[in-house]
């Protein structure tokens, strides 16, 4: 079977000449031939339900990758899901339940992390160490120490390590920043950020029995031993402190990083936040509200408000970008961009269609198969990177930060070249996490 060059060949269609248009090269010319087999990665998927799935199935479509394995706690999905992607690439891959085997597969050239937080850090040690590349989701730490790590650990194993913040890979939003480098808005001096959804409550767990469909243990794997719950797993896990990191960084890693790289700005040098668990009384420990300002040094500051219960949207969208400067106003979000001047006044409109619900908790579609294709490109090609781990991980530290300076109930001043809290031992001494005896990630 020959492989398609995507499943969403209009999608893809539409960026290349749209990139054309607007003088983007590199990335977005998509039309290739077959290419031979030293031409391909050969990927292994590390989860493969909800976001993981999508990215099994985006690493099948994408020409010039190939999903050789595909590692999931939860056997139930794995049958069908090689099936799918048998469909797609020509060639099922193998499954089972334990990652490392992938690490000890000489034929496998990265490793796709799709697994929970607590999970994302450790695993992406793992892999550099076995000489693998690395695409991992966001925000590829559980907590300030791990982002720290995670790049120290790419730094030492010299492999490519892409984060999975897609929009970086957007031919719009390249374009939108080079329209704020040549001056379009003036000076850009403050950025906004938002995220609303209307998620259910996750209620009061209980104590249960581990269904014989999962591997508990393996699930758990760097994290502290805890009973299993009825209201945990697949994606409640977000919500609490031992294993996830909260809207802020579930989602608002994807707009705040947009701000920051409008911004040209790196860490703060102040960060404040204000909020809590307003909507529903049941087990989620983290925030269902919650404005965060990041002040940096010469005079700029980017706020991100999120709303986790309540989806009523900010003008009009339920995600997305406002840039502010001296001489206008852009909005971004995955859909484009529009330039407003100060008499709020449209000046530019750059759209596509957006083939993904952009509050979708998969969040599959064109943008990430674009990510996909400059990851397959700078292992193969040395293309650059468009969201290396080193970049991305100055917006994962920074709203880390956030959550704590949210727990702690107070601002806490930020080193902006280290990211270290100056003057709060309480709020330092949540820097990093307690593991699993046994399971702690060292280079």
């Amino acid at each position: 079977m020959t492989k398609p060059d995507y499943n969403r060949r209009d999608f893809i269609k539409k960026s290349a000449l749209a990139g054309a248009a607007i003088g983007l090269a590199g990335p977005y010319n998509l039309a290739r031939g077959a290419q031979s087999p030293n031409d391909q990665v050969t990927v292994a998927i590390m989860g493969g339900r909800g976001r993981a799935g999508a990215l099994a199935h985006a690493f099948a479509d994408v020409q010039g990758t190939m999903v050789k394995s595909i590692y999931e706690v939860d056997r139930r999905p794995l049958s069908q899901l090689a099936q799918n992607l048998e469909s797609r690439q020509g060639r099922k891959p193998e499954t089972g339940t334990d990652f490392r085997r992938a690490l000890e597969d000489p034929d496998i050239d990265a490793l796709v992390i799709g697994a929970p937080d607590h999970w994302q850090t450790p695993a992406t040690v793992m892999a550099l160490q076995a000489g693998k590349h690395v695409y991992v989701e966001k925000p590829a730490s559980h907590n300030p120490a791990e982002a720290e790590l995670i790049v120290r650990a790419q730094k030492r194993y010299n492999k490519e390590v892409q984060i999975g913040n897609q929009q970086r890979s957007s031919p719009e939003s390249m374009q939108a920043m080079q329209d704020i480098a040549d001056g379009m808005i003036g000076t850009p001096y403050y950025g906004k950020a938002f995220y609303a959804n209307a998620r259910e409550s996750i209620g009061h767990g209980k104590i249960a029995q581990v269904p014989d469909w999962l591997d508990y243990e393996l699930w758990q794997g760097p994290a502290p031993r805890t009973p299993y719950r009825d209201n945990l797993i697949h994606y409640n896990w977000h919500w609490f402190w031992k294993w996830g990191t909260g809207e802020a960084l579930n989602n608002g890693t994807h707009e705040y990083d947009i701000c920051r790289w409008a911004l040209g700005v790196d860490l703060p040098n102040r960060i404040s936040s204000n909020g809590g668990r307003y909507h529903f009384d049941d087990d989620w420990e983290f925030y269902d509200t919650q404005n965060i300002t990041f002040d940096y040094p010469g005079g700029k500051s980017i706020n991100w408000e999120g709303r986790s219960a309540n989806g009523y949207p900010f003008w009009g969208k339920g995600r997305g970008s406002f840039i502010h400067g001296t001489e206008g106003t852009m909005f971004m979000d995955r859909s484009g961009y529009q330039v407003f001047n100060l008499d709020n006044e449209e000046i530019k409109s750059v759209t596509r269609d957006d083939e993904v619900d952009p509050l979708d908790t998969v969040g599959g579609g064109g943008l990430t198969d674009l990510h996909i294709d400059n990851f397959a490109k700078a292992i193969r090609q040395g293309e650059k990177l468009n969201s290396p781990i080193e970049e991305g991980q100055k917006s994962v530290l920074a709203l880390h930060l956030a959550n704590i300076s949210q727990y702690v109930g107070r601002s806490l001043n930020i080193d902006p070249r280290s990211g270290r809290i100056i003057g709060d031992s309480e709020a330092m001494s949540m820097w990093s996490r307690r593991y699993e005896p046994g399971w702690e990630p060292k280079i």
